[in-house]
């Protein structure tokens, strides 16, 4: 069994309220997983407005497969236009 796990630090630039970016980061997440059916949550910055870390992990047989899916995952991120992606750390365990 492969777990891989992306973390993303995003900056969110548009966003003037925490309702703001609540819809930015539902339909973000909404898309990753219904694309990839993989597993995505907001899990820091909860309380900020522009600012956001999103995580998004796969379980599989196969590594290939992981990273193939992350990498497809990091490429929907980083082409998100309400979302600056600051950092990632990608993880396996």
């Amino acid at each position: 069994m492969v777990v891989g796990l992306v973390t993303w630090e995003l900056h969110l630039n548009g966003c003037q309220s925490l309702k703001d970016k609540r819809r930015i980061m539902k339909s973000l997440k909404d898309r990753l997983h219904n694309r990839f059916n993989v597993s995505v949550a907001e899990t820091n910055h909860q309380d900020r407005w522009q600012r956001a870390e999103l995580s998004c992990c796969v379980v599989t047989t196969d590594k290939k497969h992981a990273q193939s899916v992350l990498s497809a995952a990091d490429g929907l991120v980083g082409h998100e236009p309400l979302a600056r992606v600051i950092d990632s750390q990608v993880s396996w365990l």
